[in-house]
């Protein structure tokens, strides 16, 4: 199982996040990343189809074939909930990006 993962090497490196789209549900279904910072996410799709993300809040889209992964980059946000889905399986594929301020960071990692 793969979840939540958290890399920061140092101030200046790009945190890392793991999310595994299994049963066309993500895994975790909510990430917290940092107010203005970088962050790569990374989605690892175990199902036999393929998974569209899509985000109107984040501004991305990212196809993620069968049994492979494939990483987009956020950020850096400014504090908020950012909606990201699939768009092959919307009803069930849903997931949402915290931006946490400077001040909640302390919490993030």
């Amino acid at each position: 199982m793969i979840g939540f993962v958290a890399l920061s090497f140092n101030a200046f490196a790009i945190d890392e996040i793991t999310i595994t789209i299994r049963n066309h549900l993500f895994y975790p279904p909510e990430i917290d990343i940092p107010q203005h910072k970088k962050v790569k996410i990374t989605f690892i799709n175990q199902d036999d189809t393929p998974e569209e993300i899509d985000s109107f809040d984040l501004n991305r889209e990212k196809v993620v074939f069968a049994n492979s992964r494939s990483s987009i980059y956020v950020g850096p946000l400014d504090a908020g909930r950012y909606r990201y889905f699939g768009e092959y399986h919307p009803n069930t594929a849903i997931g949402f990006v915290n931006v946490v301020s400077t001040e909640e960071n302390q919490d993030v990692k």
